[in-house]
């Protein structure tokens, strides 16, 4: 933008140390607001994808036949399946804490993807750790006889493709409780520096 007067000397912009600037608990709140919403972002991602599994067993509940679905023949899902698609509602609570800086909503967002993230993922490795054990040390030399003992769905060994989404969702949900704690360490520094004053 061009100034309309005579330029003072020493105003060339090289000042801007002496400048005010965004105390550093602001900055890294905005920083860390934005990386969380990305991770809010990826877990509805991994949710409509846990959607999809589920939707064979959805629509046998309510009575409605679809031939491609059937014919997926997707096995029936266990119960953590439908309790780990409860930690979608819990975005909410997340979003809802970062749009008003609400310490304590995001506590309970913390707590929440701890119980209804972590929870389920872990109950699942457990739940398929057999499965994946066997496969991997299974001898491909080998009779057909011991491919039995594995679960497989189009091929692939079922209790494999659950590690696959549990190591995405887990990274998904280790950066949504990094970013939380970061966000909480911010919004303290910002809150006993207002008492200070």
């Amino acid at each position: 933008m061009a100034s309309r007067g005579i330029m003072v000397t020493g105003t060339n912009g090289a000042d801007f140390q002496h400048r005010e600037q965004i105390a550093v608990q602001y900055q890294l709140s905005a920083l860390n607001k934005s990386r969380l919403k990305y991770c809010v972002f990826f877990h509805n991602i991994l949710f409509l994808v846990m959607l999809a599994k589920l939707s064979a067993d959805i629509l046998d509940r309510l009575d409605i036949f679809i031939l491609e679905i059937e014919e997926l023949q997707i096995p029936q899902p266990l119960l953590w399946e439908y309790i780990w698609c409860l930690s979608l509602l819990l975005s909410f609570i997340g979003l809802s804490a970062i749009k008003r800086n609400n310490i304590r909503h995001l506590r309970n967002y913390m707590y929440g993807i701890t119980g209804l993230g972590f929870g389920p993922l872990l109950y699942c490795v457990l739940y398929y750790c057999g499965d994946v054990w066997r496969y991997l040390t299974m001898n491909k030399d080998e009779d057909d006889s011991a491919e039995v003992e594995i679960d497989l769905w189009q091929g692939y060994p079922y209790g494999l493709l659950w590690y696959a989404f549990v190591l995405l969702a887990s990274q998904v949900h280790f950066f949504q409780m990094y970013f939380s704690y970061n966000l909480l360490k911010a919004w303290r520094a910002r809150g006993a520096l207002r008492k200070a004053e």
